[in-house]
């Protein structure tokens, strides 16, 4: 990458061969400031120390396998094979006003960049007048009377500002870089959109799931109350103990309005991002067994990420602008040259307008080159530089922080297989052990409470389990985010 350095030999005086100077510059198509080239990616062949995992241990029968260089999906979503899901996602798309926001800023700054081309076509004006007027010779010095006449004027000018020194082309060259900006922007929205939305969804659907299991588990703690109770009344059983049971089904009970709490604003939240009002809108109804996981996920190469990421790419186009700005503060202290002509007809009648006598004229060049401004330009340029130093800072932590975030997903994603493999195993072991003391019970050897005891422990796998696969859901989306979501391969109306 250039250093703006390069550029740093300020013009502290004008000398007598500046003209010439400009404009040999001028022909050769010269422009002040450093020329902004892409940084190069990383040079790394994987994310994670050592090496990428290759794949996830198998777990609900489902085993991830990540594949490098793999293609992101424009359709991600897709892949998780929910038509409620993908009905949801469709209507966010259409009227999210985040969304919206984006690509009317993109819209704008498109705009801002064809008007910023006016620059390099002549400037031409016209301008008609008519007024009545009354002469006073006394103000030349003339005793003679005054005279009242009509005057009727027709004009234009035309100016032509000379780029000498490419600042107007660097300053078109920073728009260029801002709408860059701005569409990086949008396809950050685009994506963060998709994102939540999906992860809102199955946010849903456990927390569904949850609130399920707990009121049940609520329901065997309030019977094991009741027979520690029984038992207490019997002799049998201490108060302590009791107590204790209590103290339990309270804690089940308050879990219940926090999870419906949870639920309520992740309803809210869809809604939100689907452009309603929380009530216009009916909360999907999914369950977490709707949806299907992806078992083969792409893994770009570091190379390609820097070109997908849209952080990374505003990063980038925000240096691309920073160093634009160079040029033009640089251009600032250097002397400026505008072609101009004039040209106007005058007449006493509308009729006489265009009679010889009332013909004017002119056509020159304006050279304004700055002598002294306190330094003002100086550090101008100084600060632009500093800017781009910024910039440049920036866009490195702008990678370094997304290639962790590849690198974390894809070891989440490996702890996530790792640890539903352990709670499924745990809710079958669970699940036998409900069924063995069951079986107990009716043959006399367990007794009813060992049954309570047995389900409550198979309701709290069942909640763990579905945590567990809540969370493989919403890391497998992370990784399509932060390989950048696809955006560029989406087909979007």
């Amino acid at each position: 990458m250039s250093n703006p350095s390069d550029a740093r030999g300020a013009v502290r005086a004008i000398g007598p061969l500046s003209l010439l100077t400009a404009v040999a510059c001028g022909v050769a198509g010269c422009a002040v400031g450093p020329n902004f080239r892409s940084p190069a990616a990383p040079a790394v062949t994987h994310y994670a120390f050592a090496a990428d995992p290759s794949g996830t241990a198998a777990a609900g029968g489902i085993a991830q396998r990540f594949t490098a260089g793999g293609a992101v999906a424009g359709d991600w979503w897709r892949l998780f094979d929910s038509a409620q899901l993908q009905a949801v996602i469709a209507e966010a798309l259409s009227n999210n006003p985040g969304l919206q926001a984006a690509q009317a800023s993109l819209r704008a700054s498109e705009s801002s960049l064809r008007a910023g081309y006016g620059i390099f076509y002549p400037q031409v004006h016209g301008d008609a007048e008519a007024m009545r007027e009354r002469f006073s010779p006394v103000e030349l010095g003339q005793s003679t009377p005054g005279s009242v006449f009509n005057l009727f004027t027709l004009s234009a000018s035309a100016s032509y500002a000379l780029d000498l020194f490419g600042g107007e082309r660097r300053q078109l060259e920073s728009l260029a870089a801002q709408v860059d900006v701005q569409r990086a922007n949008e396809h950050a929205t685009y994506v963060a959109l998709l994102s939540n939305v999906v992860n809102t969804v199955v946010a849903e659907a456990a927390y569904a799931a949850e609130i399920d299991a707990t009121r049940q588990l609520v329901e065997l703690q309030r019977e094991q109350v009741r027979l520690a109770q029984v038992q207490y009344q019997a002799g049998t059983q201490p108060y302590s103990g009791v107590l204790s049971l209590q103290s339990q089904l309270a804690t089940y009970e308050a879990t219940v309005p926090q999870l419906q709490q949870k639920l309520t604003q992740s309803d809210d939240l869809l809604a939100t991002l689907v452009g309603h009002v929380p009530a216009e809108q009916r909360p999907p109804q999914i369950d977490l067994k709707d949806l299907k996981l992806p078992a083969d996920l792409p893994v770009s190469l570091p190379s390609d990420l820097i070109r997908q990421r849209p952080d990374i790419l505003v990063a980038e186009a925000t240096a691309h602008a920073a160093s634009a700005n160079i040029g033009v503060a640089t251009a600032a202290m250097l002397p400026s040259v505008t072609l101009s002509g004039d040209y106007a007809a005058e007449g006493t009648a509308a009729s006489r307008i265009f009679a010889p006598g009332g013909k004017a004229w002119s056509f020159g060049a304006d050279v304004t080159a700055p002598l002294f401004e306190g330094g003002t330009l100086w550090f101008n340029r100084k600060a632009a530089i500093e800017n781009y130093r910024q910039a440049m800072a920036l866009y490195r932590q702008t990678v370094l922080g997304a290639f962790e975030q590849v690198a974390d997903t894809l070891r989440a994603l490996d702890h996530d297989a790792s640890a539903l493999a352990a709670e499924n195993e745990a809710l079958s072991t669970a699940q036998q052990a409900l069924h063995l003391v069951q079986t107990n019970y009716q043959a006399g050897l367990d007794t009813y409470l060992d049954v309570l005891n047995a389900d409550a422990q198979y309701h709290q796998a069942v909640i763990n389990d579905v945590q567990a696969i809540a969370a493989r859901y919403q890391d497998t989306v992370a990784l399509y985010v932060a390989l950048g979501g696809g955006w560029w391969n989406a087909s979007r109306q």
